[in-house]
């Protein structure tokens, strides 16, 4: 897991609604088991031509949103398939942040194993950061802080509060995943089952116990 504490730096918008994960990264690209190189085909069919070159007149071609860190975009960000490698195309192009009205559940949840916040924030706030990001033509940076759950574009005094599950945020301040986060509660866990021997002791023989006594 990587973690994630703030990010500061450009920030691209793209407000059309329904993103969804086929335009992120489409199906042709998901072949093979290998976990990286995704960045390369995000947004494929409208950051190339058909003839593979760079289509200049998609934002990401253009400097110096070519080097955003965090995207804004509209509602529903991130709907359609349960597509992993959505939010691994988006981490590997570059981005760390992706601020939305809202979002697609599955997406939303993915992010947060790929190193990549997703925060939602009122449109009428998002349309503010937009419209700084425009004026400036993406020379006014974004601050985006977990620890204090913030948003902040100190040029033009904008300042935003979010809030994340505690969970998800605690796994990405850590860099932990679900699995670190309940180990990490192994003392807990050992007292709990201490007590509940005591309780309910048949439920604790050698032959409840041991992994090789094969399921009847």
């Amino acid at each position: 897991m990587e973690t994630f504490k703030s990010v500061s730096g450009v920030a691209a918008a793209m407000m059309q609604i329904n993103i969804d994960t086929d335009q992120m990264i489409p199906a042709r690209y998901l072949g093979g088991t290998d976990a990286k190189g995704y960045g390369a085909h995000l947004f494929a069919n409208e950051r190339f031509t058909n003839t593979g070159e760079a289509n200049p007149e998609f934002i990401l071609n253009q400097a110096p949103f070519d080097r955003a860190v965090i995207l804004l975009a509209g509602r529903n960000f991130g709907c359609g398939s349960s597509r992993e490698r959505a939010p691994k195309a988006l981490r590997e192009f570059g981005f760390r942040c992706v601020i939305a009205p809202s979002f697609g559940g599955i997406f939303f949840n993915n992010c947060f194993r790929n190193g990549l916040l997703p925060v939602t924030l009122p449109i009428e706030a998002l349309e503010q950061l937009v419209h700084g990001v425009e004026a400036s033509h993406g020379a006014e940076p974004i601050a985006v802080d977990l620890q204090t759950q913030t948003i902040q574009m100190p040029s033009r005094q904008l300042h935003f509060e979010f809030q994340c599950p505690e969970s998800f945020r605690q796994m990405l301040l850590l860099g932990h995943d679900e699995i670190d986060q309940t180990l990490a509660l192994k003392d807990t866990i050992e007292s709990w089952r201490r007590h509940d021997r005591l309780k309910r002791p048949w439920a604790y023989t050698e032959a409840a116990q041991s992994s090789q006594v094969p399921f009847k």
